[in-house]
């Protein structure tokens, strides 16, 4: 069966990186009838935080990539969290140290530091190729108690041409030579990354590793490792980086990374879902918006690019504002909530009715809306139309009024008609429509006047037109 997982780290909130491998595990998962895994690689006990933890996994959900198994679902392979399986890992290292294959290192970090310095100085790779590594274990036992200062190296053999094939860039080569004796462990029951990633998704039997290209250097020392331990190797496909748009990795300097950021700004998980499917893949076709399932039916590795997706916020707003307009005006509303605190949903509707047609993103609302819910100031200068006087401003506002209060009783398209068609006799419509508008809403820019007048109601509006009056 397809297994794949993701396994970050709980030291912060969920990146939109990890969200897009996240989401590339999970559609591959899902084309091939297989199972998506959520395991939390949490050894880092000072950075590690239950807090981050939940973050990542509600965000998960909250994206609509619910797991098959788990921290909180639970599964049969777990335990999901590696603070939870630090057990697993010393029978594992305990076989390669007496195979050989692993040994103990002494040198203190001082040590190390100065002679990667001096490789660097002669030009030389900065690899490590140990003088302990041939010692026996019963010396490095002896060492072990009279030094505190170590860690479990691999014993890496020089000379090798470490090969494997990349679902995404094909065939991909590495030399032994350039990495050296690697670090597997700081003492016998607390694994370094590398090793505790070979040890899990074998017990997990993950099949495919889908990840970020930064981790393709890890690759060859994972492949060293699952060749001592003689276990299976599964798939690799390292996908492209996400990149700003000045096409360098992108980092809170080009704006929000988090998708909890996304989601407080406004964001719908569908919108970004979708968005983040076309960070480095495409469905061989021009379509842009497409469904969870649609997503799923057309997702192949195939189509992922190599080169770097360029996270583009135009097309995220564009792309959020054409599924705004997909929800029904209730869903809108229930979405709308934490952005608009509004007791009356029948006049939360009215309101979103109008809007929804103009908005990107929900975090606009309350700027594009206020008008309703607060009576604006009156600002002569926003009232002018072109080259008006304050007279004449003041000649508008009151023909607009006794107009209103001549109709307060007829249905607002009746409204409108004798308004446009006094304004008609004005010669130019503007004179008398922009002053009724701004003074109804505040605003430069707002939805028309006679849609302000149908939520507002004619005598908040009569009310409004007033005291724009008395500002002139």
């Amino acid at each position: 069966m397809i297994r794949t997982r993701i396994a970050p780290s709980p030291t912060g909130n969920l990146h939109i990186g990890t969200a897009r491998t996240a989401l590339f595990n999970y559609l591959f998962a899902k084309k091939m009838g297989g199972r998506f895994i959520v395991r939390i690689e949490d050894t880092d006990i000072e950075r590690s935080n239950k807090k981050f933890e939940k973050n990542i996994i509600e965000g998960l959900k909250w994206l609509g990539m619910g797991e098959d198994e788990g921290p909180l679902v639970g599964g049969d392979y777990g335990p999901y969290r590696q603070s939870e399986r630090t057990k697993t890992y010393k029978p594992y290292i305990e076989k390669l140290l007496s195979e050989s294959k692993a040994f103990y290192c002494f040198h203190s970090e001082k040590e190390l530091a100065e002679e990667k310095e001096n490789l660097m100085k002669s030009k030389k790779h900065p690899v490590h190729l140990c003088e302990y590594r041939n010692i026996s274990l019963e010396e490095a036992n002896i060492l072990r108690e009279a030094k505190n200062d170590y860690i479990i190296r691999f014993k890496n053999h020089v000379g090798r041409k470490i090969t494997f094939n990349d679902l995404v860039r094909k065939d991909l080569s590495f030399d032994s030579d350039l990495i050296g004796d690697f670090s597997i462990a700081k003492r016998i029951d607390v694994p370094l990354y590398n090793f505790a990633v070979v040890v899990d998704d074998e017990i997990m039997e993950i099949s495919h590793v889908i990840r970020g290209e930064d981790h393709i250097s890890n690759t060859p020392k994972q492949l060293l490792l699952i060749e001592a331990l003689g276990f299976k190797k599964p798939t690799y496909a390292h996908l492209p980086l996400i990149l700003g748009s000045d096409r360098s990795k992108l980092s809170k300097r080009h704006g929000a990374t988090s998708v909890d950021e996304y989601k407080d700004l406004g964001y719908l998980s569908e919108s970004l879902f979708n968005f983040m499917a076309l960070l480095g893949w495409n469905p061989g076709d021009d379509r842009e918006i497409l469904s969870k399932e649609e997503l799923i039916e057309s997702f192949s590795m195939e189509k992922v690019q190599k080169s770097g997706a360029i996270f583009d916020l135009n097309k995220l707003d564009w792309m959020n504002g054409e599924y705004i307009r997909r929800k029904s005006i209730a869903e809108l509303a229930k979405l709308s909530q934490p952005f608009l605190k509004v007791k009356s949903k029948k006049y939360l509707e009215k309101i979103l009715e109008l809007e929804q047609s103009r908005i990107k993103k929900l975090s606009e609302l309350p700027e594009k809306v206020d008008y309703f819910f607060k009576e604006p100031s009156a600002d002569k200068d926003l009232l002018r139309w072109k080259n008006m006087t304050d007279e004449e401003i003041k000649s508008s506002i009151k023909k607009l009024l006794e107009l209103l209060k001549e109709n307060k009783e007829q249905d607002i398209k009746i409204i409108e008609k004798v308004f446009l068609e006094e304004a008609g006799k004005m010669g130019d419509r503007g004179r008398l429509l922009w002053p009724l508008r701004s003074a109804l809403s505040g605003k430069k820019a707002s939805a028309g006047p006679f849609e302000i007048i149908s939520i507002l109601g004619v005598e908040q509006s009569i009310k409004r037109l007033e005291n724009a009056l008395q500002s002139i």
